[in-house]
């Protein structure tokens, strides 16, 4: 009997030390549960610019005679670049990140022209929810910064016209910075913190690393609007006090200092928003570089240093040159020799030259263009290869026997 009594007492202790056991699981993935559902109740606000309009005949007006009759024209207006706001949305989205948006005076904005049937926007425009947002975002006047833990300004030119002057803006980027928030833009989205005053009178910008579009970008890339600037971006941050860093033309750079990242370009769009991840303390998800980031990647590594970085572009490539730029995963050959058409324009040493040959050179047939056949033919004269650039002007008026331009330069050589 005794026996038994003690094999109940045993029993009875196994299955107390099971219940316990049980519990105490039971907690602690609750409390992995709560850790994470803490992670989910952190809110960016994404900033876009509300300048931008088209040419259609709506929202500002001015009125031409025509025949008699009085017409309305609208006049054009640049806005936010779509592409960043798409990279950007879609890795904050797949790290589980609630946002808002917002512009300066709220509801509806327009984006540049951009092209709908990229991946990354396709997939942003399929989502009901963020366009809702989209079409009717939140005045910056009505936000209380104790709502995010950090923001994002997405660029575009439109950015250079509402952003710097908002002061309902201004004071909520200062406000989550004091906070202990992030702050964060993309190209031309630092418009917004040119302007920015911490409660102890400084500019947001003194002495910290930041970039953003550069001069040199501008002048290239930026003409249309560039009279209509009230200042060039990268020397109002300079004014400011801001240490100005930046790469190449169109090449990802991101700088951070602190609670304060920006990026110089749309090609450092989705390095930006990471880094926002990584500073909220989270992983953040992996996701494959789109066809063009992936492109100029290859070309930072080349202009850096490493010359064997475009015969990774060139064997990578399979297939006609259409499959390879549509292609997920491999690498947009066009694209590069466009970007060593534009770097050979601010071209200054013979090395940068000779990288601006090889790039365009990589390209040649693939873009299979005259004029970039002409630029590789002065670049290669510049050079000093003549017999090269001859080549290059022989096998061009082969398909083009009645082209000009390079009947003139093969006669002058």
């Amino acid at each position: 009997m005794k026996n038994v009594k003690q094999r109940i007492g045993k029993l009875i202790t196994l299955f107390t030390l099971l219940a316990v056991t049980t519990i105490i699981t039971q907690v602690n993935a609750k409390q992995v549960k709560a850790s994470q559902a803490e992670l989910t109740d952190i809110k960016i606000l994404m900033v876009v610019s509300g300048y931008g309009q088209g040419a259609e005949p709506a929202g500002e007006q001015s009125k031409e005679k025509a025949n008699g009759k009085t017409l309305i024209k609208r006049e054009e207006r640049p806005g936010y670049e779509f592409d960043e706001f798409a990279k950007a949305y879609s890795v904050f989205k797949e790290n589980g990140i609630a946002i808002d948006i917002a512009s300066p005076n709220g509801g509806k904005v327009e984006a540049d022209k951009f092209d709908p049937n990229k991946p990354y926007n396709a997939k942003v425009l399929a989502d009901k929810t963020i366009m809702a947002q989209l079409n009717n975002t939140i005045g910056t006047s009505v936000l209380d910064a104790n709502d995010y833990d950090a923001v994002f300004v997405v660029g575009g030119k439109g950015a250079m016209f509402d952003l710097p002057n908002d002061t309902a803006l201004q004071k909520l980027i200062a406000q989550i910075y004091q906070n202990q928030g992030i702050v964060s833009a993309v190209c031309h989205g630092p418009a917004a913190f040119v302007n920015v005053k911490l409660d102890d009178g400084s500019y947001l910008v003194a002495n910290k690393a930041i970039n953003s579009f550069t001069n040199e970008e501008e002048m290239l890339f930026g003409k249309k609007w560039l009279s209509k600037f009230e200042f060039l971006l990268e020397d109002k941050l300079v004014e400011h006090g801001a240490k100005f860093q930046s790469s190449q033309i169109m090449l990802s750079h991101v700088a951070i200092d602190d609670r304060l990242i920006t990026g110089q370009n749309p090609t450092s769009t989705v390095a930006v928003a990471n880094a926002l991840v990584k500073h909220l303390g989270m992983t953040p998800v992996k996701a494959d570089m789109d066809i063009e980031d992936k492109t100029l990647a290859v070309v930072a590594k080349f202009l850096s240093g490493d010359t064997a970085a475009l015969n990774v572009l060139t064997s990578a490539l399979s297939g006609s040159d259409d499959q390879a730029e549509q292609t997920p995963g491999q690498y947009h050959l066009p694209l590069v020799g466009m970007y060593g058409f534009y770097f050979h324009k601010n071209a200054k040493t013979t090395r940068e030259f000779e990288q601006s040959l090889a790039l365009m050179s990589a390209a040649q047939k693939a873009i299979n263009n005259p004029r970039l056949d002409m630029e590789i033919a002065k670049i290669l004269a510049k050079l000093g290869q003549t017999t090269k650039a001859k080549a290059t002007l022989q096998q061009l008026l082969a398909g083009n026997p009645d082209f000009k331009p390079a009947q003139d330069m093969l006669k002058a050589l």
